[in-house]
């Protein structure tokens, strides 16, 4: 089923690619298995252990659409695993594994273009060759959005990002923020976030929440109007935090004037799309309750550990594949 006529559009489904293992140099990726059996996914000094990616959905194409057709998807746009986002690495390692990465990606889209599609991987330590890889996804491989982690050397509001969201406007596709464990290529988070997987669950809520204060208190919404951002897993914690928030755009000396006047903090947070992955009713009522409906969007992580084992589109199907398509272009 094409895009145009799915009844459900998943947004958040992360692909592990086998041409691309050894394509960072030292930083892998690999894939082996240890002595008693358990599989092992490495990345630079980083080892995820006990998740089996060969022979899953993640790397079988033809294994991802049967789980599709089980739980009722009928197109998904797949993205990069977010271990492998090489934010950090020398760039010309970053650029060659994106490059093998968007290629191998594209041919595994190729095989089932009524099913899916593709986002593409960029180095983002090099903004220049970010945007260069940017526009050869999408003008030459068809490739309907990009991807890129929450963190990176400089910040999402740094003057060197502007040419690259600039790059995304005139493209006219959207631009995905999803975090990764802190760590894996990059600085590592708080010593706290090391117990009990919270670099996981904890850890990413902040950093999709700090993303965001980011892109409004840094104006990147105000220069870049045209500018489609979605965030996963709604947005972390900014439901929670708005009225914080709120109350800092009116009283900080540090803030913009163009967000100072009322209601311009809530109108740039609803600029922004929200993937529903939340795992709560409630949480999802009081997003609901901030931004609306108009820009929500249907994810699962598919074939992850939190991934739904049956549709949870919370009686909003054909709201959500609407959104789709617009934010998709389709």
């Amino acid at each position: 089923m094409s895009l145009a006529k799915a009844r459900v559009i998943d947004i958040h489904a992360h692909a592990v690619l086998e041409e691309t293992f050894g394509g960072a140099g030292a930083f892998g990726p690999e894939l082996y298995a240890e002595e008693n059996g358990v599989p092992v996914f490495r990345i630079g000094d980083y080892r995820l252990r006990g998740v089996r990616y060969r022979g899953s959905p993640f790397m079988d194409p033809a294994l991802r659409i049967a789980a599709m057709d089980r739980i009722g998807i009928d197109w998904q746009l797949l993205s990069p695993n977010p271990l492998t986002y090489f934010h950090y690495i020398p760039a010309d390692e970053a650029i060659r594994f994106c490059r093998v990465h968007n290629d191998a990606l594209a041919a595994v889209v190729a095989r089932f273009p009524d099913r899916l599609g593709a986002a593409a991987a960029l180095p983002m330590q090099d903004v220049g060759a970010a945007i260069a890889e940017l526009r050869r996804t999408v003008r030459e491989l068809g490739f309907r959005a990009a991807y890129i982690g929450a963190d990176m050397p400089h910040g999402l509001s740094d003057a060197v990002m502007d040419p690259f969201y600039d790059a995304v406007s005139e493209l006219d596709i959207p631009l995905f923020i999803h975090p990764a464990s802190a760590g894996i290529d990059g600085p590592p988070g708080p010593a706290s976030l090391g117990l009990f997987e919270l670099d996981i669950t904890v850890g990413f809520a902040m950093q999709e929440t700090v993303a965001l204060a980011t892109l409004v208190f840094g104006g990147v919404l105000h220069r870049h109007p045209a500018l489609d951002i979605c965030i996963s897993h709604g947005g972390g914690a900014i439901s929670l935090l708005w009225g914080r928030l709120r109350h800092a755009a009116h009283k900080r000396t540090w803030v913009p004037e163009h967000l100072r006047p009322e209601g311009r903090f809530e109108e740039a947070l609803q600029r922004i799309w929200y993937d529903i992955h939340m795992h709560d009713d409630q949480s999802l009522d009081l997003l609901i309750a901030r931004v609306g409906q108009e820009r929500l969007v249907y994810g699962t992580n598919f074939a992850g550990w939190d991934a739904p084992q049956i549709l949870e589109t919370h009686g909003m199907e054909p709201l959500l594949a609407d959104n789709a398509r617009r934010l998709l272009r389709g």
